[in-house]
């Protein structure tokens, strides 16, 4: 991944997290989950087109972020290499948890949020080595 460029990394990692997501939830449909919770006092449904926005949006945005910034600011990477993964886990406890959800959707949506954390942290090394290439300039042979 390292040999790819920034669009690349981001456009192959969120593609990456869509369809593993999406795996995922097809397992916990296939296990019985309703994915139906209760919002602003309707029943309300996890769809896959939900699943895979919200696996796609946050993670695209954040690694243009540091694709965008890893160049200039180094601290951008070690940083994102601590913070992605830890909202990818928080918001279990913030989104799913909360959720009037049976078990299997319980389990299924936290699982979506946890393959975030790997794919995370090997996008946000690539996009630091590439900025490290790309700030160190040619070497001499």
């Amino acid at each position: 991944m390292a040999d790819l460029s920034r669009t690349a990394v981001v456009a192959l990692a969120t593609a990456v997290a869509v369809v593993v997501n999406l795996i995922v939830y097809a397992i916990g449909r296939a296990a019985g989950g309703s994915f139906l919770f209760t919002a602003d006092g309707r029943r309300v449904e996890v769809d896959a087109v939900t699943v895979a926005g919200f696996s796609a949006l946050p993670l695209a945005l954040g690694l243009t972020a540091v694709a965008l910034l890893a160049s200039r600011f180094a601290w951008v990477v070690r940083a994102a290499l601590i913070i992605g993964p830890a909202l990818a886990v928080l918001t279990i406890a913030t989104m799913t948890l909360p959720a009037d959800l049976d078990t299997t959707s319980k389990i299924t949506l936290a699982a979506c949020h946890l393959t975030l954390a790997p794919i995370i942290v090997v996008a946000v090394t690539a996009l630091g080595r590439r900025a490290r290439r790309a700030t160190a300039g040619p070497v001499a042979a």
